[in-house]
Parts: C-alpha cells; structure tokens; sequence
C-alpha cells in the first residue's frame, strides 16, 4: 500500500478538483493520506478532510510561517484540538530561518509548545525544518533530554549534522520529491544514511512536484515517484522500499488503525 504522510489538501490550488485529486491518488494505489495543518484558522477544513474520508486523518498545529500570528498560542489548546477524532500528529511546526516570515524567537516558542503537547497527547510531532540546524538541534536535544518526545523530520533537506543529531534522539524522517530533482544530491545522500526502519514517503503536495511532473502542482497520485526513488538511493526493490516505509508510518503514527494485509 502507498502511504502519502504530507500532504495539503486544504489548500486553494485544490479547490476547484479536490475530490478528483482524491479519487487520482486512490486509483494511484494510495490507502492512507495525512492531512497537514498549518494554522488553526484553517484547522477545520483540515479536519473536515479527514471526518469525510475513511483513507485520510490529520494533524493539528502552526507552521513557522504563521508563528507570527499565534504569540499565545499554548500546549493546552493544542492538546484540545488533538482529543478530536482522526488527529494523529502534532504539526507541521518547528523553524524556518530562510524566510523569517515569523521573528525566529516567537517561532521557537512556539514550536516548544507544540513539543508540550506531543508529549502531552503521546502523538508523533511533525517537524519543519530549514536554514536552522543549529538551533534545531539545540531545542530537540534540550527537549528530549526533559522529556522523551516522538518526532518526524518533514521533508528532510537540511544538513548532514542535524540529520545524524535528529537520528540520534530517535527521529523518523520523511522522503519527498525533492529526492528526484537532479541539483539534489545532497539530499540523496542524507536518504542513504537515514535509519532504515524510520523512513516514510511523502508528496508535501500542492508543493514539491517530483520528476517527472517537477514544475506543475503536486498531488497524492505522484508518491509512487518518490518511493522508487527512495528505493533506487538505499539500494532497495519497490516491493522491499514499500514495506519498510509503511511500517515506519505505523510505528510512528500508531493511531491509525493498520488495515488488513498492509
């Protein structure tokens, strides 16, 4: 079964054809989406997604963009949204220090928040990352040694340093499209030295086109590209990269019920 674990379905780029990228993604082979929340305000479209689809659940939080807009934001009202039925990660949130749309201060102290309410629920947070390593790696490891948290590292792009630290306190990390671009060899060999048993696949759709639809919108339907090139990069069949990452996904997200066969 393909397992699409980011993706954004609630974004304006899918309003006019959302059930037809949907009804794509199934004939596709994909069983499972997550659906990513990256503000409370569109929160409910997010998990309206989720409560009208048996194959989608979703998450709850605020990306580092929107920090801005959320100063207040505490672990309890994440913790509130998250008791709703099919919330199954905390996230997207974390830094991102190449556009600073939020002052990086408010962003980290927001993402600690979302870390509280991680370890709060026991569900898996979902990290954003970029231009921050240093001070990624500074609040995970201050975090974890406070309190042992699960988390996943999104789209992985960042540098070497973070990803062996990130492996070191016991993260998943998740596969895009980005592993098919041909300037992105860097990133590929990050993929060949991530825990074999912590890897998962995602599209970050309507972002992230892999080849050979770079350039046009994403959708769900295109995951496929990204796990063959994850196979091709660890050496591993279709069939043994497909296995490998879906029991990464349900060990990580152990709140969806695994179905039969899968």
């Amino acid at each position: 079964m393909l397992i699409d674990s980011h993706v954004n379905l609630h974004a304006a780029q899918f309003d006019g054809d959302r059930d037809a990228v949907i009804a794509r993604a199934r004939e596709a082979g994909v069983g499972l989406m997550v659906e990513i929340s990256d503000k409370l305000s569109t929160f409910e479209a997010t998990h309206g997604l989720a409560m009208a689809h048996d194959d989608i659940w979703a998450t709850v939080g605020v990306h580092p963009h929107e920090a801005k807009d959320y100063a207040d934001l505490t672990a309890d009202r994440l913790v509130e949204l998250a008791g709703r039925p099919k919330i199954v990660g905390i996230g997207e949130c974390g830094l991102d220090f190449h556009y600073d749309l939020s002052p990086r201060d408010i962003q980290a102290a927001v993402f600690r928040q979302h870390i509280d309410a991680a370890r709060r629920t026991g569900l898996p947070l979902v990290v954003h990352t970029r231009e921050a390593d240093d001070v990624m790696a500074e609040i995970l490891a201050e975090q974890q040694a406070r309190a042992p948290f699960r988390f996943l590292m999104h789209c992985y792009t960042s540098g070497p340093e973070l990803a062996e630290k990130a492996a070191e306190l016991g993260a998943w990390f998740s596969v895009s499209g980005i592993a098919t671009f041909k300037a992105a060899s860097d990133v590929r060999q990050i993929i060949a030295a991530m825990p074999a048993d912590r890897i998962i696949v995602e599209t970050d759709c309507p972002y992230l086109a892999p080849v050979p639809h770079r350039g046009r919108r994403n959708e769900p339907a295109y995951v496929g590209h990204v796990l063959d090139k994850l196979a091709e990069i660890r050496g591993w069949s279709r069939d043994e990269a497909e296995a490998r990452t879906t029991d990464a996904f349900f060990a990580l997200f152990d709140r969806i019920p695994r179905p039969d066969g899968a």
